[in-house]
């Protein structure tokens, strides 16, 4: 099987299912930019100050699959069957939270981006979370989905600024807060 197919060259994409859409499509922006997350999660995955966490980055990265196979399926098209995300999956990640703020200072204030390369890697995947999420978010208010995806992206940016937090304490970096000027 050839990796191109040449059936992209008119702007067009086919869902799983047969349907064609625009590339340009919300639903394409929506797990295009999960796509682009997973990425994110593995170049984090590299990192060695996150081997300890290696196993469970690599569940996010096949959920954040399964989240993309769903967001890819023809709506409304009884025979394509994708696998789903499920609320242990979202607790999964709630746990991983509470674990990893249990060695953490409390926040007193808002946290600037930075401190290591690797953290600042960690707030960009952050930050490309939310982007997935507020496309999802878009797409469903076009056209009714699955929320417990929405619930796991949520949960899943939450879980990227506590990693972030860990991470600065494990490589000794500084947080730096973020100082009003009001």
């Amino acid at each position: 099987m050839k990796i191109y197919t040449k059936t992209g060259d008119t702007g067009t994409t086919g869902l799983f299912g047969g349907k064609r859409v625009q590339k340009s499509d919300v639903r394409i922006e929506a797990y295009g930019t999960v796509d682009e997350l997973n990425s994110h999660l593995g170049l984090l995955r590299d990192l060695s100050v996150n081997k300890s966490r290696e196993d469970l980055i690599v569940r996010i990265q096949n959920n954040l699959f399964v989240i993309g196979s769903m967001l890819a399926a023809e709506p409304g098209n009884e025979k394509v069957k994708v696998p789903a995300i499920s609320a242990a999956d979202v607790a999964e990640l709630e746990q991983a939270i509470d674990s990893l703020e249990e060695n953490l200072p409390p926040m007193k204030n808002f946290i600037l981006p930075g401190g290591h390369q690797d953290v600042s890697f960690c707030h960009i995947a952050r930050c490309v979370c939310r982007r997935a999420e507020r496309r999802v978010v878009h797409l469903f208010h076009e056209e009714p989905g699955d929320e417990i995806i929405v619930h796991y992206l949520n949960r899943l940016s939450d879980y990227l600024f506590v990693l972030s937090r860990e991470m600065s304490r494990s490589l000794g970096a500084k947080e730096t807060p973020w100082i009003s000027r009001g």
